[in-house]
């Protein structure tokens, strides 16, 4: 397939999806897709597309001529379409802790279930511990780890030449912010992140979250200098010997800049994620 051919199909495809509005014309080549109700990053080079995450699996269509594909983190609205691709040759990279759990039956604690392992065909083909890069169409791509952030293999895939951070779900505009504790994810690990994040930005990079629109950098610090804020309030619940329902009654997440969906539920995993890491608190714990 020739470039035109590629930019045709790219554009008939893109035409019969909805493109969240918010989120057109990042560059001539990068564009966000809603798919399965969570966002993918498309980059078109000679070569075929590039993909950030694959989108939901009851999202039907299939984007065409995928090269490499990028799972952000293991879960099935970012992994859906896996398989799909891999089966028509697309390359498919991952951390390799996201490998691990898509290979493996699990507890969802939440949903009070297991989670049967993903079929072979749907795992990554190249998993990394650290960091990596690739050349795509001239576009220098760098990728790294962001440490128990929103689940155990959380990555960044920095297009460097267009200056865009995708990010997965290490931010949410729209959502509460979720910690995947049962995983290794804190709110530590999440503000960590976050901070390395903005270290890879400046102030015109577009930051790609998992759900919601693009965002700028100042709008990505913050969120960031939010979770701090809950990080800092949550030490001091946790060393007063407070659990969630005692957090949620004393209004630990009042005044902040954003409304919760669930505040329980997000108190409770941040709650269970922290006693994971007791050894960063003050030392009178109670």
């Amino acid at each position: 397939m020739n470039r035109r051919e590629l930019l045709k199909g790219a554009a008939v495809l893109w035409a019969s999806r909805r493109i969240l509005q918010a989120q057109q014309g990042l560059t001539d080549r990068l564009r966000v897709l809603e798919v399965g109700r969570a966002n993918v990053l498309t980059l078109s080079t000679e070569e075929g597309l590039v993909l950030v995450d694959s989108g939901g699996p009851e999202s039907g269509e299939q984007v065409p001529n995928v090269h490499v594909l990028f799972n952000t983190h293991y879960h099935l609205d970012q992994t859906g379409n896996n398989e799909r691709y891999a089966v028509a040759g697309a390359k498919i990279i991952a951390h390799e802790r996201t490998r691990q759990w898509m290979a493996t039956d699990h507890w969802v604690p939440a949903e009070d279930r297991y989670e049967k392992a993903r079929p072979k065909a749907a795992l990554p083909t190249e998993t990394f511990l650290t960091t990596g890069s690739l050349n795509a169409g001239g576009e220098q791509i760098e990728y790294g780890y962001l440490l128990l952030a929103h689940t155990s293999g959380d990555i960044y895939v920095h297009f460097k030449s267009s200056n865009v951070l995708a990010v997965g779900d290490v931010a949410s505009p729209l959502r509460d912010p979720a910690l995947d504790y049962f995983t290794g994810a804190w709110i530590g690990g999440r503000v960590d992140a976050m901070d390395l994040v903005l270290k890879l930005s400046n102030e015109q990079t577009r930051i790609v979250p998992a759900y919601g629109p693009v965002m700028t950098r100042a709008e990505f610090k913050a969120e960031r200098d939010m979770m701090e804020e809950v990080r800092a309030r949550l030490f001091t619940q946790v060393r007063e010997g407070k659990g969630p329902k005692g957090m949620l009654q004393e209004g630990l997440l009042n005044g902040l800049s954003r409304r919760w969906e669930d505040p329980y539920k997000f108190l409770y995993d941040a709650a269970k994620g922290l006693w994971a890491h007791h050894d960063k608190l003050d030392p009178n714990v109670v």
